[in-house]
C-alpha cells in the first residue's frame, strides 16, 4: 500500500456513486478523491439499463425519503440537464386505469401527488382519447413534471466536472474484495487483473448496487437483509411507433409491490420501447439467464426471505414469469391501453437488473436504507427513482458522512 492517504474514497460508478463525487469535489476542489469501479466504464449496470425517466414522486408515501428525494431531485436533474446540455425533455406523463378497481385506485395516486406537491390533473375516457389518439383507458392521472433524460450521459458528465473541478482519480476494473477499518483511516483491498491493490482513507462511500449486502457484510456490520436481483426485460418498438405517443403512458401499479408495471416509454434517442416485467434474476448480472454461476444461485437460494418473499407474492411471481415466457402475454399487458401494439413489432432490447432489498421475514424495503460506521457508509438499498434522486441522495451522504 502507497503513503498516499485519500480524504474519499468512493466505491461504484453508477449515478448515485459519480453524484457524490461532482457534490464533493465541487465543495472541496482541493481534496484528494478517488473513485473504483469494478466494471470497465461507469454506467454500466442500474444508471445505464433504466428508462431513463425523469420521475415526478407521483406514487412515493409523504415524509418517505423516496418522496423527499425524488421530488428535489426532479428539480436537480432538469437543472443539472440545462447546465451541462445534457438531451431532457419534459414530457409528463399518464398513468391509465383500464378497469374500476384501477380507477378506484387513482384515488390514492391523486392524493399522493398532490402531497407530494405535484399538479394532478384526472383525464375522462374521452380526455385519454384526445390527449394520445392511441391510447384507451377509463380514467387517468397526468402529471406533467414527469421527463427524460439518459442516465448514463448525466453520470459521464458528473465523472468529468468532478475530475475537472478536483482532485479525482478513478480506478476501473477494480474488484473490492475487503474492507477493514480503524480509528485513523478505512482501508479496501481490490483486485485489479490478477494483483491486489490496498487504498486509504478517512471516509469510505460504498454505492455497490446489488452488493451492498455482500460489501456489508464483507466489513463485518449487521446486515438484516439481502439484495435480491429482479431482472427487467424491455423491448424495442418497430420505428412506426417512435412517434406513438408524445407523453410517457404507465398503467396503475400493483400498491402491494415496488415496480410499476409494463409502460411505454418515449427515450432520448427518438424511439419507443415497452417494459420492464419484475423477473428473479439467476444471478446479479445475469442480463441473461447464461450470466451466472452455481455458486451464485447458490448464494441466492440461500437467501433468508427469498421463499417468504415468493410464496407471498405467488400470484404476482407466476404473472411475471409469464411475461418472460410469452412475448404475446407481454403485449398483451401494453394492449390493454395500446390496442395497436402487438408481439410482432417487438425488437431487442437490453434488459436491467433492479437491486431490491429484502428483509429476512420476506418483506421487500420499499424506502432508501443506508448503513454506516464511523468511516464507512454504505448504500444499502436505492432502487428506483434513485437515479432522479441521486443529487440530494449524494448531499445526503455526505452531509451525514462527515458531521
Amino acid at each position: 500500500m502507497g503513503e498516499k492517504t485519500y480524504d474519499l474514497i468512493i466505491v461504484g460508478a453508477g449515478i448515485i456513486g459519480a453524484a457524490v463525487a461532482y457534490t464533493y469535489c465541487k465543495k472541496y476542489p482541493t481534496a484528494r478523491v478517488m473513485l473504483i469501479e469494478k466494471s470497465t466504464k461507469p454506467a454500466s449496470h442500474q444508471t445505464g439499463r433504466n428508462s431513463g425517466v425523469i420521475h415526478a414522486g407521483v406514487y412515493y408515501p409523504p415524509g418517505s425519503l423516496k418522496a423527499k428525494y425524488c421530488r428535489q431531485g426532479l428539480e436537480d436533474t432538469l437543472r443539472f440537464c440545462q447546465d451541462y446540455t445534457i438531451p431532457f425533455e419534459q414530457c409528463g406523463k399518464l398513468v391509465v386505469a383500464t378497469s374500476d378497481k384501477e380507477v378506484e385506485a387513482l384515488d390514492t395516486i391523486f392524493d399522493r401527488c398532490q402531497q407530494n406537491d405535484l399538479s394532478p390533473q384526472r383525464v375522462n375516457a374521452k380526455g385519454i382519447t384526445d390527449m394520445e389518439p392511441h391510447i384507451r383507458g377509463e380514467e387517468a392521472i397526468y402529471v406533467s413534471h414527469t421527463g427524460i433524460t439518459d442516465y448514463a450521459a448525466i453520470t459521464a458528465c458528473m465523472l468529468e466536472q468532478a475530475r475537472l473541478s478536483g482532485a479525482l482519480e478513478i480506478r476501473y476494473q477494480h474488484a473490492v474484495c475487503d474492507i477493514e477499518e480503524s480509528d485513523a483511516f478505512a482501508t479496501i483491498t481490490c483486485q485489479c487483473s490478477g494483483e491486489t491493490k490496498q487504498y486509504r482513507a478517512e471516509k469510505l462511500i460504498i454505492c455497490a448496487g446489488v452488493y451492498a449486502d455482500s460489501l456489508i457484510r464483507q466489513q463485518g456490520l449487521d446486515c438484516e437483509f439481502s439484495i435480491l436481483p429482479f431482472k427487467g426485460e424491455y423491448f424495442k418498438l418497430h420505428s412506426r411507433f417512435d412517434d406513438i405517443t408524445s407523453r410517457l403512458i404507465y398503467p396503475v401499479p400493483d400498491p402491494a409491490m415496488p415496480f410499476l408495471g409494463v409502460h411505454l416509454t418515449r427515450m432520448i434517442g427518438g424511439y419507443t420501447t415497452v417494459g420492464p416485467n419484475a423477473v428473479l434474476a439467476p444471478g446479479k448480472e445475469a442480463y441473461n439467464n447464461y450470466q451466472t454461476s452455481l455458486a451464485e444461485l447458490w448464494q441466492l437460494g440461500r437467501s433468508p426471505g427469498l421463499w417468504k418473499l415468493l410464496w407471498k407474492y405467488r400470484q404476482s411471481v407466476v404473472s411475471e414469469l409469464a411475461t418472460t415466457l410469452s412475448k404475446r402475454h407481454y403485449a398483451s399487458l401494453i394492449q390493454r391501453y395500446c390496442p395497436s401494439v402487438t408481439e410482432h413489432d417487438f425488437a431487442p432490447y437490453r434488459a436491467g437488473i433492479r437491486a431490491q432489498a429484502v428483509t429476512h421475514d420476506g418483506e421487500l424495503m420499499q424506502d432508501f436504507c443506508f448503513v454506516a460506521s464511523e468511516r464507512i457508509l454504505h448504500v444499502a438499498n436505492a432502487p428506483s427513482p434513485a437515479a432522479t434522486s441521486a443529487l440530494p441522495i449524494a448531499r445526503a451522504i455526505l452531509d451525514r458522512a462527515f458531521l
